[in-house]
């Protein structure tokens, strides 16, 4: 069984469901790194990696073992992302060029930057860490760490760029100043996280939406829970629509973001999970009421919210995401 396909404004064929590789603090890297052999055999053709995620050695193994049991490395689709505190103009290409090593290939299909703001935490911080040197978006310093990564371009080392975490005002001004605009932008999507007016500015200007957290994130940290978070899969009407379909709620998201037209990274360690969300992927079939249904669920309801990254002038959360 392959995944469907989505294409991107290059031409180029992105597998339309990939595999995570954020083990939120409860998985070992050796752990992740299994289930990647063992996507491969299900079928999973598209990782999702970053540098911050601190496996990309053992991913790297992996999709090298994946490559020599005969998957030609073209059918492969690899991400990976560039970390906040590696935004300099002398930091980008090393940054690069470490995530390209770790993970034993010689290009990548996809390279984003991972947060608009060169804001650090140290791993595995309370929501109220704060780096006392955080600044809020600023598009000149944001193009100057963009320049570098169209310069991986020009060079044949990354097939496509783009962006993550980004609003449509910020979106605006990188489409704007863009020598080689971005070909994806990833962000939170899920059934009570729908982001329409985002979704539909993406997709208007030739991004790919590139959907985190597509279950509502059930094994996010303790640290990116609030008490106003709902629960997707617990949804009556995904529910409903997952006792008539035969199908299990976090099926019933995957085969709603397919259809939608973003590209679903579900995370998953445990073989029948990824391998149910892949069957999804492949098999998505809701129909026009069932859509419209879940359309109306939508909550607002942002669960990676990014306290860690507010700079000190902050009135709250809201103030990353232009609200």
């Amino acid at each position: 069984m392959a995944a469907p396909q989505i294409e991107l404004y290059t031409g180029a064929k992105m597998p339309a469901i990939g595999l995570g590789t954020f083990g939120s603090d409860k998985y070992t890297n050796d752990q992740i790194a299994e289930a990647v052999v063992d996507a491969a055999e299900v079928g999973y053709r598209h990782f999702d990696c970053a540098s911050v995620y601190s496996n990309e050695p053992e991913v790297g193994r992996s999709l090298e073992t994946i490559i020599r049991g005969g998957v030609p490395r073209e059918a492969l689709w690899v991400t990976s992302k560039l970390w906040n505190n590696h935004h300099a103009i002398g930091d980008v290409i090393p940054a690069f060029e470490k995530s390209l090593s770790d993970l034993r290939l010689d290009y990548l299909d996809l390279y984003l930057i991972h947060w608009p703001f060169p804001n650090y935490h140290a791993p595995k911080v309370n929501v109220s860490s704060r780096d006392p040197h955080a600044k809020p978006y600023i598009h000149e310093n944001y193009m100057k760490t963009w320049r570098q990564l169209e310069k991986l371009v020009r060079r044949g080392l990354v097939r496509h760029i783009g962006t993550s975490n980004m609003t449509i005002h910020k979106l605006e001004q990188v489409l704007r100043d863009a020598e080689i605009k971005p070909a994806a932008n990833e962000m939170e999507l899920h059934p009570h996280f729908q982001q329409p007016e985002l979704f539909r500015f993406v997709k208007s200007h030739g991004m790919v939406p590139v959907a985190y957290s597509p279950l509502g994130s059930p094994s996010r940290p303790e640290r990116d829970r609030t008490p106003e978070d709902t629960s997707d899969v617990d949804d009556p009407v995904i529910r409903e629509i997952s006792h008539k379909l035969g199908i299990s709620p976090a099926s019933v998201c995957i085969q709603w973001a397919v259809q939608r037209g973003q590209v679903p990274i579900p995370f998953s360690v445990k073989r029948h999970q990824y391998a149910e969300s892949f069957e999804a992927a492949c098999t998505a079939n809701l129909g026009p009421t069932d859509m419209a249904a879940i359309a109306g669920i939508d909550k607002g309801c942002r669960l990676i919210k990014g306290q860690v990254f507010m700079w000190e002038e902050a009135k709250g959360w809201e103030d990353l995401w232009d609200e």
